[in-house]
């Protein structure tokens, strides 16, 4: 009687968790669009970054501070591992990202980015010793011909090769986020990881500006999309309440009602969302070889991570999630900052 009462209390949960997870993961694809708008309006992929950010770092910075109440001992504690995962894990991996759909398809930037539960794998086996299954083994292999496929190194078409290693440079953004977003012994709050995190990317970005490493370019002319043309200030609150700050709560939500590993696989639907938004607003469609490609690596990635056993789900199964990305944090958080 437990048992049965017990599962009919779960199953709207369940029901309602992969409602709240797709509409997460769809805020979180729309980000890359948004900000080729921008980019191709004179924003750089920098300014378009820290917009991004700095709007999404004040509207959580209430919940983070809320979250964070009596637990200042943790931050002061972790204070090494928060700044690394707001400048390399949150910031840098968005930074990257950006650059890559600044000079290619926002769907195949993203798709490469996603390959980072991948790396997770590998960097667990090599630096920790633990040697994945069979299993994950054979998804990597599936994810890298698809990588293949999807990058037209077969046909010799010609595919921004600046653009790939931007989008790499955000695969190992975004591993490195599952890595740290993914540690149990930290005692922070998901949602504060998340608002510090934000909060030390959008300082970090807007000092790397101020003494000129990072280009922080922006106008306030018009920004063109597919369906019209809209001031300035849409996409840039788009991006910073939309694809980022309600994505990291809808994500956070979500992961808490399915659990990181069912969460992690349906926020695998922001590489749909990128690739549908992407059509939508810019006109970009991957052709039959690369859309071939998307669904090997797709593929591969639900087989690396059919494949971790469930202890494993603290550190590479945290996706968001995704990438996350956020993502959020994206993975015990809850995205894809990637993205």
């Amino acid at each position: 009687m437990d048992m049965t009462a017990d599962d009919a209390t779960r199953r709207p949960r369940v029901g309602a968790g992969l409602l709240v997870a797709v509409a997460a993961a769809f805020s979180f694809g729309m980000s890359g669009p948004w900000a080729r708008g921008l980019i191709d309006a004179g924003w750089t992929p920098g300014a378009a970054v820290a917009a991004r950010v700095w709007v999404a770092a004040l509207v959580l910075l209430v919940p983070t501070l809320m979250a964070l109440r009596g637990r200042w001992r943790a931050v002061r504690r972790h204070a090494g591992m928060v700044v690394v995962y707001g400048l390399l894990a949150v910031a840098a991996t968005q930074l990257f990202y950006f650059q890559a759909v600044a000079v290619m398809d926002v769907g195949i930037a993203l798709l490469i980015e996603y390959t980072a539960p991948v790396a997770v794998v590998l960097w667990l086996w090599v630096r920790r010793g633990e040697r994945p299954s069979a299993r994950s083994l054979v998804g990597a292999v599936i994810a890298f011909a698809g990588l293949v496929l999807m990058l037209d190194i077969l046909t010799g078409v010609k595919v921004s090769g600046v653009g790939v290693l931007w989008a790499l440079a955000a695969m190992v953004g975004a591993a490195t986020y599952f890595v740290l977003s993914g540690r149990g012994d930290t005692g922070l709050p998901p949602v504060a990881l998340a608002g510090l995190g934000l909060l030390i990317g959008a300082v970090g970005l807007t000092i790397t500006g101020a003494v000129g490493i990072l280009p922080l370019r922006w106008t306030t002319a018009d920004v063109a999309y597919r369906f019209g043309t809209v001031p300035w200030f849409v996409p840039v609150l788009a991006i910073g309440l939309i694809a980022t700050a309600l994505a990291y709560v809808l994500g956070i939500a979500s992961t808490r009602m399915l659990g990181s590993r069912l969460a992690s696989f349906v926020a695998l639907a922001e590489v749909v969302a990128a690739l549908l938004f992407g059509w939508l607003m810019l006109g970009q469609l991957p052709d039959l070889l690369q859309a071939v490609g998307g669904m090997l690596v797709l593929a591969g990635v639900v087989v690396v991570k059919l494949g971790e056993p469930a202890a494993g789900e603290s550190t590479s199964s945290t996706l968001r999630t995704g990438s996350g990305p956020a993502a959020d944090a994206r993975g015990s958080a809850g995205h894809d900052l990637a993205a």
